[in-house]
């Protein structure tokens, strides 16, 4: 809710240690680092998890497609805004994750809500794991339907959940692997719930898929899932693919049910159609290059196992998110200045992106980076945490 007097609720916020400050970077010499007010700093914060977002093949390939199509679509995808690049990029997309049909969005965030406010509606109901994503949980606020949470990655919550159903659709959404906990939700249980008691299951794998799976399919390969296990599944492109958008994917007569009631989808601008050929491209590298998933979980696991040497806790994460919980806001701020100071970049989050109590610094790997890299950063965070953090496991105790 908005602050009734903006100046008053912006210095209560600077005193809690949370208020937002956005910072301007630019890219550094080499991949993997970032310039923050001229210092070269290298990044532990980006979810650029497969190093493509500065791959200067995808430039090339969205310089071609803007010397050919231009820079904009010019309308939404219903009226003349769909083009053939957006065209391959969905039936890429829907092969890339075994399902009949994909369906671009704007963001992730436009893609959760749009899915929701389609599928539900008043007497309906929305289900979500307690700690998933703000856009599927504003989707779930907004749609109209009946909205409720459950307890984090507790499938035996759910069923209590399911159980006490009384009429209307039941909409399911949980993330695949968690933005800030990096934790993957318990998928077959979820599946199996949702089947017992006739609900539409949905997944927001945006931080999952082309990092973990067999060969990077995310959440739903590595758990061995398909289509009529899970009905729906949303991915974002702006994160291992390194560009741009996001897609729901799914049985063809739900993907057309969203083309004809998906507000955000059918009332904004489609993609500029580079940023569709720069994907497709994307995805040809993610496939043919698997070195760099391998890279970049090695790299996981190498930032693991030195954190353990050097006796710092973290959270149980096997995917490239790693938080190193601090728990007070101005400890974590300051221990992000402390690595900043050390060359590294590792930004500060802190309520209410997560709860009270459990500020972290969110450290993310990426296959962009080299082993000493990683190092160094578990170097600096000896340095800088042992104290912080004991105090922060003490609280949480």
């Amino acid at each position: 809710m908005p602050a009734p007097d903006p100046a008053a609720g912006l210095a209560a916020l600077e005193a809690a240690g949370l208020q937002r400050r956005r910072r301007v970077v630019e890219p550094g010499t080499r991949a993997g680092t970032l310039k923050v007010d001229g210092l070269e700093l290298v990044d532990f914060s980006s979810n650029d998890y497969l190093g493509l977002a500065r791959d200067s093949r995808l430039a090339q390939a969205m310089g071609d497609s803007a010397r050919r199509e231009g820079v904009g679509s010019g309308a939404s995808h219903l009226v003349t805004g769909h083009r053939s690049a957006h065209h391959a990029l969905e039936e890429r997309l829907a092969a890339w994750c075994g399902r009949e049909q994909a369906l671009l969005f704007s963001t992730g965030y436009m893609a959760n809500l749009g899915l929701a406010s389609a599928l539900v509606g008043p007497g309906d109901r929305v289900l979500e794991d307690r700690l998933n994503h703000a856009s599927l949980l504003d989707a779930g606020l907004l749609s109209r339907a009946r909205f409720a949470r459950y307890a984090h990655a507790d499938s035996a919550a759910l069923e209590r959940r399911l159980e006490r159903a009384a009429g209307g659709r039941t909409l399911v959404l949980t993330d695949g692997v968690f933005s800030m906990d990096g934790d993957v939700a318990p998928l077959p249980d979820l599946a199996a719930a949702c089947r017992r008691h006739d609900a539409l299951l949905a997944v927001d794998d945006a931080h999952g898929l082309g990092v973990i799976g067999a060969t990077g399919r995310g959440s739903l390969e590595q758990h061995g899932l398909g289509q009529e296990d899970v009905p729906l599944l949303v991915g974002t492109l702006g994160k291992a693919l390194g560009s741009f958008g996001a897609f729901v994917a799914g049985p063809a007569p739900l993907i057309d049910w969203l083309i004809q009631r998906a507000r955000t989808y059918l009332y904004t601008t489609a993609l500029p159609p580079p940023v569709a050929a720069t994907t497709l491209a994307a995805l040809d590298l993610a496939e043919r290059e698997s070195w760099r998933r391998e890279r970049c979980l090695a790299l996981t696991q190498r930032f693991r196992e030195g954190a353990q040497r050097a006796g710092l806790a973290l959270t149980p994460s096997v995917t490239p998110i790693q938080p190193v919980i601090v728990g007070d806001a101005k400890a974590t701020l300051a221990a992000s200045a402390a690595l900043q100071d050390r060359g590294f970049l590792v930004v500060a989050i802190r309520p209410p992106t997560v709860a009270v109590g459990s500020a972290r610094l969110r450290v993310t790997l990426s296959a962009a980076l080299d082993e000493a890299d990683v190092d160094g950063l578990v170097a600096a965070l000896a340095e800088v945490l042992p104290a912080r953090q004991s105090e922060a496991r003490h609280h949480a105790a």
